[in-house]
């Protein structure tokens, strides 16, 4: 029963193509059966639909929860800004004027280069990538939900290869608690030749990128990139590109500060959810100070403007809320230890790679959250490795790769959601063109790890 909410969701946006409701029908389901649970049917006929809101409400007693939200809303403020000062028209004219994105090809490499540069942290590389893209898309008449695909599938697992970052610190953190051959630092560097998704996901999007080759709904995307362009940006007269790169520099940089403030002098220990916050808060400052100081603007229109760009964002924003308070709801009620627990099963022991990254994927898939992943599979895997003698690298890369897997496949991820937001495109079209290349790296990492766990 454990699998019911998310599997309803997914029905769900398959039958309505709509993700709010999707999300609002397994909350209610969650909430039932933990009631039903705990109180038997008649407290839980009545009570559950009070619990599901309280569970939303819920959302908002955890900080860096709360954060992300509000780093979403002002997400959407920071892009109006860009936009209506002119400042993203300049940049992309810039650009090919340069002759850096002067053809389709180097505006499809720009999105995935900056996605490789700015590796501390998975929304800020998907943000600043989605960003300076947009409009070179346009300018070639490349589809919005190809920009997507690239971002999404270059931030995370480049994230998760180099781990300098919130990532890195938060697995470090979980692994140090086992007693392993070696060192936890040693254990997580030794995982990126062994991530075998990461690295074969990049491999699919540099493919795509040089040969200009698509497939499936993303070559329909492609074959019809206005449908894709239908919340494209408002065409906005040039004016400098300063008003558009001075922010994002001003975004990028702060982030490392922020970073090491946050941690103490140490990157490592950093807050991720705070970091990005709090330079995404300048980067907009930044912004608007420009805009006044040019006298095109009263404070008057850049609230208006700010506003703006937030209501373009608030049905993702509420998407992302519904994700967190069902994962939540997932978490007390089992479903991940339900999953991992199938792998833990009288299994051979060359197969465990495999059905543990399948088992992350899952887990990922239906409840959204690659984070929540990590911390149910990796107390899983790690007494797996001590008892049974298994590699630890091997077997955390299998849990880092299947969190990851099940992200880029899930339509009520939060990641995925933000995909959507810089680049334009609709969440659902992001989700569906995606889908095809995901699990196709999925499958060939599966068989990699059945190779691995054969050779171990």
């Amino acid at each position: 029963m454990t699998i019911l909410p998310p599997l309803l969701a997914v029905i769900v946006v398959l039958w309505k193509k709509e993700v709010i409701l999707a999300l609002l029908v397994a909350i209610f389901c969650s909430e039932l059966l933990l009631i039903l649970s705990s109180q038997g049917l008649q407290p839980a006929l009545t009570e559950f639909s009070i619990a599901s809101v309280e569970r939303v409400i819920g959302v908002f007693g955890s900080p860096d929860n709360t954060r992300i939200l509000t780093f979403s809303m002002l997400v959407g403020a920071l892009l109006g800004f860009m936009r209506y000062s002119g400042g993203v028209t300049a940049t992309v004219e810039f650009l090919i004027k340069k002759g850096i994105s002067g053809t389709a090809r180097r505006a499809r490499m720009l999105p995935f280069l900056t996605g490789i540069t700015i590796f501390i942290e998975s929304n800020l590389s998907v943000l600043m990538s989605g960003i300076i893209s947009r409009g070179l898309f346009d300018k070639f008449n490349m589809s919005r939900a190809r920009l997507a695909y690239i971002i999404d599938s270059t931030s995370a697992p480049i994230c998760i290869l180099i781990l300098m970052n919130g990532w890195g610190a938060y697995v470090l953190g979980l692994v140090s608690s086992y007693e392993l051959e070696q060192s936890a630092v040693s254990t997580l560097i030794q995982t990126i030749p062994l991530n075998f998704y990461a690295l074969i996901t990049i491999a699919i999007v540099l493919y795509t990128i040089i040969a200009d080759k698509t497939h499936g709904p993303m070559k329909e995307a492609e074959a019809n990139p206005k449908k894709a362009l239908e919340t494209t940006d408002i065409e906005i007269e040039a004016s400098k590109p300063r008003f558009m790169l001075i922010p994002l520099f001003t975004m990028s940089v702060s982030m490392v500060g922020f970073m090491f403030w946050t941690g103490n002098g140490s990157f490592t220990d950093g807050s991720g959810s705070r970091s990005v916050l709090y330079a995404t808060a300048l980067a907009a400052l930044v912004a608007y100070v420009m805009m006044i100081i040019s006298g095109r603007f009263t404070h008057k229109k850049m609230t208006e403007i700010s506003f703006k760009g937030m209501n373009e964002l608030l049905p993702l924003v509420v998407i992302v809320l519904f994700s967190l308070a069902l994962g939540a709801s997932l978490k007390e009620l089992g479903t991940g230890k339900f999953i991992a627990g199938i792998v833990a099963g009288n299994i051979p022991l060359f197969l465990i790679p495999a059905l543990i990254f399948v088992a992350g994927g899952l887990m990922s898939f239906s409840t959204g959250t690659s984070w929540g992943t990590f911390a149910l599979l990796i107390p899983i895997g790690m007494p797996l490795v001590i008892e049974l003698g298994l590699p630890a690298p091997l077997i955390l890369s299998a849990i880092l790769g299947g969190g990851i897997f099940g992200d880029h496949c899930s339509p009520i991820s939060d990641t995925t959601a933000v995909s959507a937001v810089a680049s334009g495109c609709d969440l659902l079209e992001h989700v569906k063109t995606q889908l095809p290349y995901a699990l196709t790296a999925g499958g060939l990492t599966v068989v990699f790890y059945i190779v691995a766990g054969l050779v171990m």
